[in-house]
């Protein structure tokens, strides 16, 4: 075979193996949440408790996030992304051992071994992702988030249809961790060895001054302005729509879940055609849509009280929302050196903004309402649209720079 088809090959082979390795942890994550009613029974705990328990999950995001980018550029991604998957299984199994021991100490554990897992993962996959964009001269990106949005569908749809043939809940869990081991096992074979690492051959072949610290760089902290803004007001539809739906607007309980359905939806089908856009009209144009989008679905949500309004809304709330991660990801990793930190920084904004913001806009909700709350995302939204020119692709010449340092032969200039 030649030279020229292998490498199309390898890389076909690699960016599938990154739609399988976002698909599997939607799958993962959105199984064990279906079954929380379940699994707050089987522990015997109030819900509280629960929520205690829940934190587990926090505890481990954050720590896997924020030693991610040190550990990407200290073993590679491929290594981090098989010990992030490893984590997650290995989590996943222990949640439903603890499940058959009813154990919520032992519960809060494996939430945050599959958080750790996740979170250092997650970084490894958006710089491989990153990687694979510029190689393939096209954005993917969005599409690989995309295939996350799908394995929650998929996930969510499996967990509702073992709930309703009496499934006990700790045979779902380890039935999901056994399951996902061999797709990540034949996955990880695409993802090439060294990428992202720094060591000494790389700095001897890369020899560069000094790069300032990430919090000097004011691109990269108006890109994590950006992402903090959209993250934010995607988890806050996460935590709060349906509730909003039922004080705020009067919906029954059955139909404001069912109404959490349509933002779902613009959420996949954003970003699954959003690469398209963003190749057709540029970054920018892109996030100035999508905040306008979002400004429009959440201020007609805020200030408009008519439950067939609030329908659309919350379909342009998601679509606003849809590619605020994966095209400040694609941002962050070609903007400017040391795309593994970069990438490390932009995502732990986001995953703080999306894990222990939305949950504030409680104290707002208990004193002024839930629609009134949601003024602070309006206002994120408002900011993000503004500072949009931040995410603009670098020039010609340092694209080309970047992409030849996203072969593996080293970040630094």
């Amino acid at each position: 075979m030649p030279a020229a088809a292998h490498q199309r090959k390898a890389l076909l082979h690699r960016t599938w193996a990154l739609f399988a390795f976002f698909f599997l942890p939607g799958l993962v994550m959105a199984s064990w949440a279906t079954r929380t009613p379940a699994i707050r029974d089987t522990l015997s705990v109030s819900t509280a408790g629960m929520g205690i328990v829940l934190f587990g999950l926090s505890i481990g995001s954050m720590s896997g996030i924020l030693c991610s980018g040190w550990l990407v550029k200290r073993f590679g991604t491929h290594a981090i992304i098989r010990s992030g998957m490893t984590l997650m299984v290995t989590g996943m199994l222990a949640m439903g051992a603890a499940l058959s021991f009813s154990s919520p100490l032992m519960f809060a554990i494996g939430l945050a071994i599959l958080g750790m897992g996740l979170g250092s993962a997650e970084v490894a996959m958006n710089v491989e992702g990153a990687i694979v964009e510029g190689l393939m001269k096209k954005t993917v990106l969005p599409k690989m988030h995309g295939f996350y949005s799908l394995g929650t569908l998929a996930g969510a749809a499996l967990g509702m249809s073992l709930t309703a043939i009496n499934f006990a809940a700790f045979g779902h869990l380890l039935l999901i961790g056994l399951l996902v081991i061999a797709p990540i096992a034949l996955a990880i074979r695409a993802i090439p060895h060294g990428v992202g690492k720094d060591n000494a051959a790389n700095r001897a072949a890369n020899p560069s001054e000094p790069h300032p610290p990430f919090y000097k760089d004011l691109q990269l902290l108006l890109i994590g302005t950006i992402v903090l803004a959209m993250a934010f007001a995607e988890g806050s539809a996460n935590d709060w729509l349906p509730l909003l739906m039922v004080d705020g607007h009067g919906f029954s309980p059955t139909s404001g879940s069912l109404i959490y359905v349509g933002f779902t939806l613009g959420m996949t089908v954003g970003r699954f055609t959003g690469g398209w856009f963003i190749d057709r009209y540029s970054r920018v144009a892109v996030v100035r849509a999508c905040a306008l989008m979002g400004i429009l679905g959440i201020g007609l949500i805020i200030f408009v009280d008519n439950p067939v309004v609030a329908g659309i809304s919350v379909m342009l709330w998601g679509l606003g929302t849809s590619l605020g991660f994966p095209l400040t990801i694609s941002a962050a990793g070609d903007t400017g050196p040391d795309p593994a930190t970069r990438v490390s920084v932009v995502a732990a904004s986001g995953y703080v903004a999306f894990l222990v913001g939305p949950p504030l806009l409680g104290f707002l909700g208990e004193h002024y309402g839930l629609r009134s709350a949601m003024l602070v995302v309006l206002a994120l939204m408002t900011i993000a649209g503004l500072v949009a020119r931040a995410v603009a692709k670098p020039p010609p010449l340092v694209q080309t720079v970047n992409e030849c340092e996203s072969t593996g032969e080293g970040y630094e200039h």
